[in-house]
């Protein structure tokens, strides 16, 4: 099967980018699930281990979507990220491990005390490093 969809829907309003393949499956990812698995630097890092752990985007929605070439997209969220180009092969992955790739996600948060929800906009956060 191609990793190249014969059809991309960007759903502004329920945050939902759906792709249908030539073999008939359809996959519908989140804007949360896209934005936390950005392939873009600010996100992935510059090597391996230099993730960065994406918190608090549980609303995260959409703004638009532009093609790149004939081989990736590049999602504008509304939060401001613009800079991850999603390939082909990239996106495929993504629907065919996005059960497993959702929980590890989940798993990182738990480990990291952190959380889907973003914080209340009057919300100031310091954080102490121990000595």
């Amino acid at each position: 099967m191609s990793a190249i969809p014969t059809q991309v829907q960007l759903k502004k309003k329920s945050g939902i980018l759906l792709l249908h393949y030539a073999d008939g499956s359809r996959h519908e990812l989140s804007a949360e699930f896209l934005r936390v698995h950005s392939p873009s630097a600010e996100v992935r890092g510059h090597g391996k281990g230099q993730a960065v752990l994406q918190t608090g985007k549980r609303l995260v929605g959409f703004r638009n979507l532009e093609t790149v070439g004939n081989y990736a997209i590049r999602l504008i969220f509304d939060d401001g990220h613009d800079s991850g180009l999603y390939s082909w092969e990239y996106l495929y992955r993504l629907c065919q491990e996005h059960d497993t790739l959702w929980q590890q996600y989940l798993e990182a948060l738990r480990q990291a005390g952190a959380r889907r929800d973003p914080l209340p906009a009057d919300t100031q956060v310091i954080t102490i490093e121990p000595k």
